[in-house]
């Protein structure tokens, strides 16, 4: 079969990735259109170009995509291929091999995917070790109610809130270092699709203040909404908040035609805690990432 390889370009690319990662969504397969939407816009970005050391190609058939690579940096690659097309992967690989100068590269892919084995071939070796991520998903009509927390209340943010949108999300994540989230990242995020308000979700004080944050994004196609990011600010940690909202935001979720819900927190013991919290809501594993790393020197 004849493909057709093109190079990043703008937001349609993007758009083509998301719509073959709704394609050929499962909760064994890599990517939700969601996460493509946060990966690309979760810090300010000229939605035309990529950063300096970043890459992306797009492989299609008779107009139709088949697989993508982004190389979110030198050493570091992302890639969806179509199950049937392992061709496909093994053009990716090489095409990584062009655009990346590091001495050691690393390939994430979900485990048994069509990629592994062309990752073997270029001398890429698995490393079931490494930090992992596991696909969770939960039926939302099976979710518990969103329980009452006083002093608290559940809301969808507005569209006109960007600044306080971001401003919380930082402040949950803060423990990590200074987030790139800010407010022209967010007002991106609200314009990329599928982003809708009505499925970002706050937890605010008595004072309407912000405190604890979800965001869920719905694939209409599939049904399946995605779970992508939670957070909680360290001073209203404590009280159940990050999973309350999100049940809140998941019932909604339910309320506008979604019927799976999915998450991806790490697998390994290295960050339980996100792991636990999905259980607790009723999530179960599906399936794993798994890392191929090689070195070059």
């Amino acid at each position: 079969m004849a493909t057709a390889r093109r190079d990043f370009s703008g937001p349609a690319d993007l758009r083509a990735m998301q719509a073959m990662a709704s394609r050929l969504w499962s909760p064994t397969s890599r990517f939700h259109p969601g996460q493509l939407a946060w990966s690309r816009y979760y810090r300010p970005v000229d939605p035309g170009r990529l950063d300096e050391g970043e890459a992306i190609a797009v492989w299609s058939d008779d107009g139709l995509e088949v697989g993508f690579g982004w190389a979110e940096a030198p050493d570091w690659l992302e890639l969806q291929v179509h199950p049937d097309r392992p061709d496909v992967a093994e053009e990716l690989v090489e095409w990584f091999e062009e655009v990346s100068d590091a001495e050691t590269q690393s390939a994430l892919v979900m485990e048994h995917d069509v990629a592994e084995s062309a990752l073997a071939a270029a001398g890429f070796a698995a490393q079931p070790d490494a930090p992992w991520f596991t696909h969770h998903t939960a039926a939302v009509g099976d979710l518990a109610a969103a329980p009452r927390v006083d002093g608290y209340r559940f809301r969808h943010v507005e569209p006109h809130e960007a600044r306080e949108r971001a401003a919380v999300h930082a402040a949950a994540w803060s423990d990590f270092g200074r987030s790139k989230v800010d407010e022209t990242a967010y007002r991106q995020l609200m314009a990329a699709w599928p982003y809708r308000h009505d499925l970002d979700w706050v937890a605010v004080d008595e004072q309407d203040r912000m405190v604890a944050s979800v965001l869920v994004w719905l694939d209409e196609a599939t049904g399946v909404g995605l779970v992508e990011p939670v957070g909680c600010v360290p001073a209203h940690r404590g009280r159940g908040l990050a999973g309350a909202v999100t049940l809140a935001a998941l019932h909604h979720l339910g309320a506008v035609g979604g019927s799976l819900a999915q998450v991806s927190p790490r697998g390994d013991d290295g960050y339980p805690g996100p792991q636990r919290l999905y259980r607790s809501l009723g999530f179960r594993p599906a399936a794993r990432t798994v890392t191929w790393t090689r070195s070059l020197d």
